[in-house]
């Protein structure tokens, strides 16, 4: 038991990275349009992002401190000014669309417009991170954001062509809708299963649970269960969307018909449970993003920070944090959909992933923070060769959302 609790705050993460709005979204209309054809990018991201968590949590357990507080002290202010920039950037956009995820959840279990229900969820996430102990609400939000797993259990209710599945996933094919558009998908699932913020949160919420060297089993136990298991709920997206709506050649851009398949094999039951889920999982990632942002300002400016310590103490965190969430809020506004917007922020997120990636590979192996506790040949390995593929989803993402059209 102890080691599944360790685990929610890998789980809280990985919800936060792989099924957050845009991938509710995205994981089932890649499933409608290209089959299982993208299954290998999740468990690409799956592998990729556990190697460089790993990497982080070690960093924290070791050092006692976050990974982009040693980035400014190991590459400088001005390189990690670059990188403050473009994290804080990407993580508010993206915070703008989980809290626009929670109005959705809401709206689908309420039918009263969403843009109503956007202050409404824009308070409740400020109020959970100013008075929610760190523990509880990975635990609250990370374990019931698991509810999403009636998808996988749809599957086996469903007549489910487990063969053709399989055969699906081991030779994609554009479906008459270009390669182009393959490939525009493919970097935007990827750019979901390893977005920056991922790594920066996990990280210092080891500093915020007080992870010491004795921890790093518990810290691997969380980047080991809780990662896999959030690629395995995408992953059940893409294949229900397979299952229901491929063979018809549909299409989809709302929750209602991201639910469609959980509706059809449970009916009201199965809609009120997806329907929770929704909710638990974009919340978590509004949380995670909003933490995100303020730890990123917080750490770079040497500000105290955490939810380890009194709001009074750590005062221009909280403030980044609500005024994080206000700029959220002032984004939905506009009225812009929040679906369209996680699009166009998990393209931005793929061409900043370098200068995340990067730096966190290089404080792995500073002996000067981690002592005997760098990275191994095989980390290195994993490491490079993801770092290598980052690079090539970061050149190709522009260029590929241009000549597509964003996919379409």
């Amino acid at each position: 038991m102890r080691k599944l609790l360790a685990a929610t705050l890998g789980v809280l993460s990985a919800i936060g990275g792989f099924v957050d709005i845009g991938d509710l979204v995205a994981a089932s209309q890649a499933g409608a349009r290209f089959g299982m054809g993208h299954a290998w990018v999740l468990v690409l991201g799956v592998v990729g992002i556990c190697a460089y968590a790993d990497m982080a949590g070690r960093i924290a357990a070791v050092s006692g401190r976050a990974v982009f507080d040693l980035v400014r002290e190991r590459l400088g202010p001005r390189v990690a000014l670059l990188n403050l920039v473009a994290s804080y950037l990407v993580t508010v956009l993206t915070l703008a669309a989980e809290l626009g995820g929670v109005a959705l959840a809401l709206q689908l279990a309420s039918r009263v417009s969403y843009l109503l229900w956007v202050p409404v969820a824009a308070f409740a996430v400020w109020l959970v991170l100013w008075r929610m102990r760190f523990q509880l609400m990975e635990r609250v939000f990370g374990l019931t954001g698991l509810a999403l797993v009636i998808f996988a259990v749809a599957l086996f209710w469903l007549p489910t062509d487990w063969p053709e599945l399989a055969r699906g996933a081991l030779h994609p094919q554009a479906y008459g809708q270009g390669w182009g558009a393959y490939w525009f998908v493919a970097v935007a699932l990827f750019a979901s299963t390893v977005s920056p913020y991922e790594v920066f949160f996990f990280s210092s919420g080891g500093v915020e649970e007080n992870w010491t060297a004795a921890d790093l089993a518990d810290a691997r136990t969380s980047v080991l269960v809780g990662f896999p298991v959030g690629g395995f709920l995408a992953l059940s997206l893409v294949a229900t969307a397979t299952v229901v709506l491929h063979p018809h050649g549909a299409s989809l851009s709302s929750l209602d018909e991201v639910a469609l398949p959980v509706v059809l094999a449970f009916g009201g039951v199965g809609l009120a449970i997806a329907a929770l889920a929704f909710f638990a999982v974009t919340f978590g990632a509004a949380l995670e993003t909003g933490l995100s942002a303020a730890y990123a300002a917080a750490q770079y400016f040497g500000w105290q920070w955490g939810k380890r310590v009194s709001p009074r103490e750590a005062a221009r965190f909280h403030s980044v944090l609500l005024v994080s969430v206000l700029l959220g809020v002032l984004v939905l506004a506009t009225t812009v959909d929040p679906v369209r917007l996680t699009e166009y922020m998990l393209i931005v997120s793929a061409v900043a992933l370098p200068l995340t990636y990067l730096p966190i590979l290089i404080v792995a192996n500073d002996r000067t923070y981690l002592g005997d506790r760098v990275n191994g040949r095989m980390s290195n390995l994993l490491g490079a060769v993801f770092l290598v593929v980052i690079v090539a989803a970061s050149v190709a993402a522009i260029p590929l959302a241009v000549s597509t059209g964003m996919g379409r």
